[in-house]
């Protein structure tokens, strides 16, 4: 677009560019002024001498982080958690979308949404305290799993149990509402489609195989190249709200190291050198899956 149709479409839409102001505002002053913050992963930083003042020690402190103790726990925790996420978590509220929308019974189907709906209000702190409630000794899930023959015991204690917990806690927390985007995407589809599928003889698996889920391919796949972009940043207060030192072998992530790193050891340098790791990570893994989706499946955000 030249500066002409440019300046043309801001007199028509003039007040749409105004109320984009706001936005570009909040991100340019808590998003982009604070990147310039990065540069003290590259220094010995201290508060008292600030950015200027902290003396320039490279990549030192990337190294120590890779030539450290824990470096190799947390980023496998990280991926493991994040793989559990994209092959868990993000299919469910496809699913649920798909079968809400095979409902009929109106009254039904707004209860039903309305129930899976209300996970996603509830704090995280509070979801946090209820899950180590649930899951304590003589909480309701043990007590439900010893009918199967498991003894009384922490669960959230036990190393190998950690990530199914996690990832088990974020469904019910997440499908409801991450299926609101499919649902509308699903009734935006043409009726004559069912109909003409219902006159040559489909039934409902095949309607949803051959009309559903092909409608849902574009909104998936740019859900799915997001997700993948944020592969390496799994939540840390979830995980922190979670785990405790016993099950740092299977539930300490990389942004659960930054925060124990960052505030609880002050070492704000080597906390913003694992974090822009990270983020260099996550920007190719989403370069990537972006490419792949343009090309594979016509899909992309740019």
């Amino acid at each position: 677009m030249s500066v002409k149709d440019l300046l043309q479409d801001y007199k028509k839409r003039k007040y749409i560019y105004w109320m984009m102001v706001p936005v570009m505002i909040y991100y340019v002053v808590f998003h982009y002024i604070p990147m310039l913050g990065q540069v003290i992963a590259f220094q010995s930083y201290r508060p008292a001498r600030g950015i200027l003042g902290s003396p320039w020690v490279g990549l030192r402190n990337f190294i120590t982080f890779f030539r450290g103790p824990f470096s190799g726990r947390v980023i496998k925790n990280t991926i493991i958690l994040s793989l559990y996420d994209i092959l868990f978590v993000f299919p469910m509220p496809i699913i649920l979308a798909l079968l809400l929308n095979e409902l009929r019974g109106g009254k039904f189907k707004r209860i039903a949404q309305t129930i899976t709906y209300m996970p996603h209000f509830i704090s995280l702190v509070i979801m946090c305290g209820m899950i180590v409630n649930f899951t304590s000794s003589r909480g309701v899930i043990t007590s439900l799993l010893g009918w199967f023959g498991l003894s009384p015991t922490n669960l959230l204690s036990k190393p190998q149990y950690f990530r199914t917990i996690y990832t088990a806690s974020t469904v019910w927390k997440t499908i409801g509402w991450g299926s609101i985007i499919y649902l509308a995407t699903l009734s935006t589809v043409d009726v004559n489609l069912y109909e003409a599928a219902s006159i040559d003889g489909a039934g409902r698996f095949r309607k949803i195989y051959h009309i559903m889920i092909p409608s849902l391919i574009p909104i998936v796949a740019i859900q799915l190249i997001m997700r993948i972009g944020n592969i390496m940043s799994m939540g840390a207060e979830k995980v922190i709200l979670l785990y405790s030192p016993i099950v740092y072998d299977t539930a300490d992530t990389i942004s659960s190291y930054v925060y124990r790193v960052g505030l609880s050891e002050q070492n704000y340098s080597l906390a913003s050198a694992v974090g822009m790791f990270n983020s260099v990570v996550n920007l190719g893994l989403l370069v990537f899956a972006n490419w792949f989706s343009r090309r594979y499946v016509q899909e992309s955000l740019w």
